[in-house]
């Protein structure tokens, strides 16, 4: 077990569970100096979710779907994230234990249904973006009544969950991003922090990742997954290619501390927070996974072939799935298809 240096302690030292109504705290034990990473937490019960701080103005809230970033400061609340539809309230509850501030932005990493599905509902509590809704008759003055927080990402994923004419669209239109953006990145001053948004394709073409400078973390979607091999969607863009060059570009930003412990951390899609070390571990992976497909393809083995082959055989124990939304013989198909392609 490593152990990390005590400016990740007050990460672990206060967690926070929020349930419908409820709200526990459960401190670390008196006098206890030493902290143990990754931290010993018990993953929440179904409809639960835990709030753990990252560091500087950053927290986690974990169980809700896909990982939520809150940066939370004097001027509000940004959120990275919302999580599923079916967990909004537990999401704003537990908000409300990190700060009573006004949400002002939600800030998207990919359009997967655990990462936008709340959009909706946490993005109509906020004060940002006056909006007529659709039913809406103004008043005498002409005023708006109504006000909601601004949904930022990059333009292709508007498109994606907007639909194609005609078609349902994946999420409410409240939920819509209203605040896209097509360069590589997007910065804004928020909280007295620099808060820099940038363009990493990988799952998909319109992934994004959210960089806190001051507070020395990036929130990066599942550009990382640590309890599964990550999603390719190749029909929205996903690319093995873009995952690697993107998770390359993530380590230069990333800066370790002493022993290559601590530094620049980061919350990834699903799992613990992680840093440096741990993203380079990732890329690696990735990286022999993909010259491993490369090379069964270049002696022209079938998609069948390369499956039988378990290019993904070092890793399955930690990473690997045989049943659920995602196994790994999907990724393996993922990777050989976007190679391929």
């Amino acid at each position: 077990m490593v152990r990390r240096l005590p400016l990740v302690l007050a990460a672990v030292t206060c967690l926070v569970l929020a349930r419908a109504g409820e709200v526990v705290s459960t401190q670390a034990p008196a006098g206890d100096s030493q902290t143990v990473w990754p931290p010993r937490l018990t993953a929440p019960a179904a409809g639960d979710v835990q709030v753990l701080p990252v560091q500087g103005s950053v927290y986690m809230i974990v169980g809700a779907g896909a990982n939520i970033t809150v940066h939370a400061g004097s001027e509000g609340i940004l959120l990275v994230d919302t999580g599923l539809a079916s967990m909004s309230d537990t999401v704003l509850a537990a908000m409300k234990t990190i700060s009573t501030r006004p949400l002002r932005y939600i800030v998207n990493t990919t359009e997967f249904e655990d990462h936008v599905g709340g959009n909706a509902a946490i993005a109509d509590t906020g004060e940002i973006i006056p909006f007529r809704e659709p039913n809406y008759t103004a008043g005498p003055q002409g005023a708006l009544d109504t006000t909601k927080a601004s949904v930022i990402s990059y333009y292709t994923m508007f498109h994606r969950l907007a639909g194609p004419t005609g078609r349902t669209p994946k999420i409410p239109e409240l939920g819509w991003p209203d605040n896209t953006y097509s360069i590589d990145q997007k910065r804004l001053y928020f909280n007295n922090e620099a808060v820099v948004i940038m363009h990493r394709p990988s799952n998909t073409d319109g992934n994004s990742i959210v960089f806190f400078r001051k507070s020395d973390v990036v929130s990066v979607g599942d550009l990382i997954d640590l309890t599964s091999y990550p999603v390719i969607d190749v029909s929205a863009g996903g690319s093995l290619d873009e995952f690697v060059e993107s998770l390359n570009r993530l380590i230069d930003i990333a800066v370790p501390a002493a022993n290559a412990a601590g530094g620049t951390l980061i919350v990834p899609g699903h799992g613990r927070i992680a840093d440096h070390a741990e993203v380079v571990y990732y890329r690696d992976m990735m990286t022999i996974v993909r010259d491993r497909v490369q090379d069964l393809t270049k002696k022209g083995m079938t998609l069948a072939q390369v499956k039988a082959a378990r290019p993904t055989r070092d890793w399955d124990r930690r990473y690997g799935r045989t049943t659920g939304p995602w196994t790994t013989e999907m990724f393996v198909e993922a990777v050989y298809q976007s190679l391929k392609k």
